[in-house]
């Protein structure tokens, strides 16, 4: 399909600003570019939220908690999108309130320690350590810790999916379900995606690499698993999962990749591309109706397998 109208408008509007590509920027102005993107989009009231923090090796990360009434809720951990370089709690507050709302779960929001101040793999580790503050914590604040999923987008997807795989080696936490909203799962850029869509629809192949080289340095390794969940080579005995995918996305490739290996692998998936849209689309609700309708996907699968 062609770019939708919408798109191809919000991208004339960004052209026409002249910004140099975030990239080019210093890491805090990036940082503050990226955070006025997408935080000025509505936000929906929610019954409660709460901020508070979580223990992990060396310190603590901040969490908000997103209940959307009274009463034991399932709970979805959010990890949030950003190339593991930039995003906040605040970005993605009125993500959160939304899916808090249209899934009936408490969402937790993760905000991880970023790159390049804190490099791979502390990201991973730091969402591990979420989810099992979720599960041990849960009841204290309204949620069922027998009902437990994990999700992001981009960066916070490729996040999810390898907590997941974690979760599964550990044993523990039990998760229900997974939310992979074009994750990064793979450390290359050699996708037909990637030749087809690395300049000119927001998420560049520069700014990609520019992404790993912050998130990676010299310190890890992008062929592990725990950077590149694709190349985990079990997939099998994961939880279900809903792969999001955008058509004119450098991702679509290697997200629509990981669904087909957990689909060959025996695992339950629902994958779907969203035709004529760009990277950022479900965060950037404000601006395109086809994010509205991939959230109501989203929630509608949470319903569904959280109960």
């Amino acid at each position: 399909m062609p770019l939708a109208p919408e798109a191809r408008a919000f991208l004339d509007q960004l052209a026409a600003l002249g910004a140099p590509p975030l990239e080019a920027l210093p890491l805090d102005q990036g940082r503050q570019v990226f955070a006025q993107l997408l935080g000025s989009a509505d936000r929906e009231p929610v019954h409660r939220v709460v901020d508070g923090s979580i223990p992990v090796d060396g310190g603590e990360i901040p969490v908000r908690l997103y209940v959307p009434g009274g009463g034991r809720y399932p709970v979805f951990v959010y990890y949030h999108g950003g190339g593991w370089t930039f995003g906040d709690l605040d970005a993605y507050d009125h993500s959160c309130r939304a899916l808090a709302n249209a899934a009936g779960c408490l969402v937790a929001s993760v905000a991880y320690r970023l790159s390049p101040e804190h490099r791979f793999p502390v990201a991973p580790h730091d969402c591990y350590a979420a989810l099992q503050w979720a599960a041990a914590n849960a009841a204290s604040f309204g949620g069922d810790p027998a009902r437990l999923a994990v999700g992001g987008d981009s960066a916070g997807g490729n996040l999810a999916a390898v907590v997941a795989q974690m979760a599964r080696d550990r044993a523990a936490p039990a998760l229900r379900y997974q939310v992979l909203v074009y994750p990064v799962t793979d450390h290359g850029f050699e996708t037909a995606s990637y030749r087809e869509n690395g300049e000119a629809y927001l998420l560049t192949t520069a700014l990609m690499r520019w992404f790993w080289s912050q998130y990676l340095g010299g310190h890890g390794d992008g062929a592990s698993p725990l950077a590149s969940p694709l190349r985990c080579g079990d997939l099998t005995g994961l939880a279900p999962a809903l792969v999001i995918t955008a058509e004119f996305d450098p991702l679509r490739d290697e997200g629509e990749a990981y669904a087909a290996r957990l689909r060959t692998a025996g695992v339950a998936v629902t994958q779907t591309r969203y035709d004529g849209m760009i990277h950022g689309f479900f965060t950037l609700t404000g601006v395109f109706d086809r994010g509205r309708q991939a959230v109501s996907q989203a929630a509608s699968c949470l319903r569904a397998a959280l109960g």
